[in-house]
């Protein structure tokens, strides 16, 4: 059911996502890759989809986010524009777009919003991206960082566990959210840190902070749309909840219909011309 009213059903901006969080309004997020789901998602009234480069592996069926590309990934961000008319559109930068270079960084982001016609990017880091978020920001396009567990640095991690518990990289972490905070990001994704922290960090900074496993004290929250639809099966992380069991239910209809296609049930004499 649609939570939309007369003032929820304006369009979401950046600068209203802050608002949001000045007025302790949570912020929800759901990913999506394609315009059937997309359209579906923001006529429910979600404030901002994110075109993650989770598509490498819900969409693409990679182990990693690594392999997809910035053809792919405008590909996917064009395709759930269409289907929006409220929810802010982010599309994620994917891997080796925008790290070590700042003006292959800044020709990866025109080429996302003039092409995609979404409405912000997304990065991974901190202080290691700082360069190339500063030279985005300087030609008008919003930025929204990622700090915690970064997929994109999972061969260097080795490993997908909760980030940031030891207090150096609980201070880096925090320090680099200052840091994007005050060059002007609009939002932060928190993914995989303990709860305290990501609180710690919500009430330090003035721009909003989007949890994924990061506990309830951030401003907003994101899932992976598969994950919470219950598509995808294989993937159960303590911070996922399932809203449905849709791999079931489409399971249990493809049966049907190849049980009616077998016994000639399908179609029906109403069912052809």
């Amino acid at each position: 059911m649609s939570t939309n009213t007369s003032d929820s059903a304006r369009k979401v901006t950046t600068r209203r996502l802050i608002e949001m969080k000045q007025r302790g309004e949570k912020i929800s997020m759901l990913t999506a890759y394609d315009y059937t789901s997309a359209k579906i998602i923001d006529e429910a009234g979600i404030d901002a989809i994110l075109v993650g480069d989770s598509a490498s592996n819900v969409m693409a069926g990679n182990v990693t986010t690594l392999p997809i590309t910035l053809d792919q990934m405008i590909y996917h961000g064009k395709s759930v524009v269409k289907g929006v008319s409220r929810a802010l559109v982010i599309v994620d930068m994917p891997f080796g777009s925008y790290q070590g270079n700042s003006k292959e960084a800044l020709a990866s982001a025109i080429r996302i919003m003039k092409e995609s016609h979404a409405e912000a990017v997304k990065m991974e880091g901190g202080k290691e991206v700082r360069e190339s978020i500063e030279r985005i920001l300087s030609a008008g396009i919003p930025v929204m960082g990622h700090l915690g567990l970064t997929p994109q640095s999972i061969n260097k991690f080795g490993t997908y566990n909760v980030r940031a518990r030891e207090e150096a990289e609980a201070e880096k972490l925090l320090s680099d959210a200052r840091m994007l905070d005050e060059i002007g990001c609009f939002g932060i994704v928190l993914e995989k840190i303990p709860a305290e922290l990501a609180e710690k960090v919500s009430a330090e900074i003035s721009i909003p902070t989007i949890g994924i496993g990061a506990g309830r004290g951030c401003d907003g929250q994101v899932l992976v749309m598969h994950d919470m639809l219950g598509l995808n099966r294989g993937f159960s992380p303590r911070f996922l909840r399932r809203y449905a069991d849709l791999h079931t239910i489409m399971t249990d209809a493809v049966g049907r219909y190849i049980e009616d296609v077998k016994h000639g049930d399908f179609p029906s004499a109403t069912e052809q011309y």
